[in-house]
């Protein structure tokens, strides 16, 4: 990539900092005549969200995507690149922030060093879907989202028809996780789980999350999950709460599926993508999760280094007993 020729702009309009340095944003852009857009946005009043290459195609499909927010604005952006192919700049004001790669003060000098070609692309695995029907979102449902889900997301388009009883190939792209979830308080979600087509477990379990390895470190993890390092592409999954003795996480390969059916005793069961709702399951319904043929390419202007990452924002201290002897073992 030579030069930036169009910029989409993510921003967290909730947070002033990330409003400050969105501004600056479009004052670099304006200096060098680059047209900057302002992508995945909604009406507050009645949540509404364009499917990602409808938000792509109105931004002039930018190769520059930059996010200025937490994770989850960066992950709101990767749902737009992934059409387009475009390169996802994320910068931080969040609190944790595993995704993102710059801080505010430092929007300009990272904007420089994409736009002279300074910068490695990290290219990470993403997740994608098909179902036993296309995915909807009933009705009514809006109450339920202000307890933790946030708008949802169109439902998704289908990518082709029906064949050999693989269902609906989906258009849709996680690059953190893809989870069935119970939807009333008071009733678990029964799900029978599938590795490659066959039957592994079934579970009563208030959530089940299918990861990726980038997502290893979100959902997953506070489910008791294991870190999986972004540069080896797996599947995880990990039951959330599960009613029964194996409550362990699986790790996969990344060319295998894991199939997910809503049993006949269960509740309704919702499917979120990246933490936004995207349907919902009746019992009988299933969905198969899988790599994604599209990766996410995302800016970084130093080597990456996952684990010092992980320390980082997750504060891992030395243990005092061990600040006698600091070096590292060669």
């Amino acid at each position: 990539m030579a030069s930036v020729s169009r910029i989409g702009l993510v921003v967290h309009g909730g947070k002033e900092a990330a409003r400050r340095a969105a501004g600056e944003v479009r004052a670099w852009a304006a200096a060098r005549g680059i047209p900057c857009t302002d992508i995945d946005v909604w009406d507050d009043f009645d949540g509404h969200r364009r499917h990602a290459k409808e938000e792509a195609e109105r931004a002039g499909n930018p190769d520059l995507i930059v996010t200025v927010g937490g994770d989850g604005t960066f992950l709101r952006g990767v749902r737009v690149a992934a059409p387009v192919g475009s390169l996802v700049l994320g910068v931080n004001v969040g609190r944790v922030g595993f995704l993102t790669e710059v801080a505010t003060e430092d929007v300009v000098a990272a904007l420089d060093a994409v736009n002279d070609g300074a910068f490695q692309e990290d290219s990470r695995m993403t997740l994608t879907m098909c179902a036993s029907r296309p995915l909807s979102i009933p009705k009514g449902i809006e109450p339920m989202l202000r307890y933790g889900r946030g708008p949802a997301l169109p439902p998704p388009n289908t990518r082709r028809a029906p064949s050999d009883g693989d269902g609906i190939q989906l258009d849709v792209l996680g690059l953190n996780d893809i989870v069935v979830e119970k939807l009333a308080r008071d009733r678990q979600a029964s799900l029978a789980v599938y590795v490659d087509g066959r039957q592994f477990a079934v579970y009563s379990t208030d959530a089940f999350v299918v990861a990726s390895s980038t997502g290893s470190t979100a959902y997953s993890f506070s489910a008791g999950g294991p870190i999986v390092s972004p540069g080896l592409d797996a599947l995880v999954f990990t039951p959330v709460a599960p009613h029964m003795v194996f409550n362990r996480s699986v790790v996969l390969a990344p060319q295998q599926r894991v199939g997910i059916r809503v049993l006949e005793q269960s509740g309704e069961a919702a499917v979120s993508v990246d933490g936004q709702l995207r349907g919902v399951l009746e019992p009988g319904d299933w969905i198969t999760v899988q790599a994604a043929s599209r990766r996410a390419r995302l800016v970084r202007l130093d080597e990456p280094d996952f684990l010092c990452r992980v320390r980082d924002r997750f504060g891992l201290a030395d243990s005092v007993a061990a600040l006698a002897d600091e070096r590292p073992p060669r």
